[in-house]
């Protein structure tokens, strides 16, 4: 997993910055990408600090979470449908996720659904 880079490393090159050396200049002078350093220099001035954002971890699932009643509600009506069924539901709503979105917000809530066996075993596969 990746890492962010120093608080102190991103004000030095801010500091440089503000000194009057251009954003690609200081990244050269501290061996960083110009890309970071015009990041982080935009994050200075419109927060005032260069610290980084948390790393990782889910940033979506607030997008689904949103419309648990409907998901729920769903599921309690109609028990036995499918994660792609239940896409189609969200589509309707206006909500675009992918079928791997609606499963893991059932395996947040830990609910499993499978298939029942509600058929006779055929004799095809039995043996005599």
């Amino acid at each position: 997993m990746s890492k962010a880079l120093s608080v102190d490393l991103r004000e030095r090159v801010i500091g440089a910055i503000d000194e009057g050396l251009s954003c690609r200049a200081a990244a050269v002078r501290f061996g960083v990408s110009a890309a970071s350093a015009i990041r982080w220099r935009s994050l200075s001035l419109k927060t005032g600090d260069v610290r980084p954002g948390p790393l990782g971890g889910d940033r979506r699932s607030g997008l689904i979470e949103k419309h648990a009643d409907l998901i729920l509600g769903r599921l309690e009506a109609q028990p036995d449908i499918t994660l792609a069924e239940m896409q189609a539901v969200l589509a309707e709503q206006g909500v675009t996720v992918s079928t791997t979105a609606v499963w893991r917000f059932f395996d947040r809530r830990r609910i499993t659904l499978k298939k029942s066996r509600r058929t006779r075993t055929s004799k095809v596969g039995q043996i005599s």
